[in-house]
């Protein structure tokens, strides 16, 4: 079965380890989201998946796959 797989926990660490609150702040979610998020609990709205590359820095395929 398909799934999507994230790399939001890796790309915090690697950005000086930013905490997940300033990641929900950043992106205009709550904390419990990006957490749902990290876990493959929750699958964001293109919008918001946007807005965490965007925070990134990277491309949506750098944050995001779908295998």
């Amino acid at each position: 079965m398909p799934n999507i797989t994230n790399y939001v926990r890796r790309l915090r660490f690697d950005a000086d380890e930013m905490s997940q609150q300033a990641l929900a702040d950043a992106v205009g979610v709550t904390r419990q989201t990006i957490i749902a998020i990290e876990k493959n609990k929750y699958s964001p709205s293109l919008k918001v998946a946007f807005k965490i590359a965007q925070v990134f820095g990277c491309p949506l395929d750098k944050v995001f796959s779908y295998q």
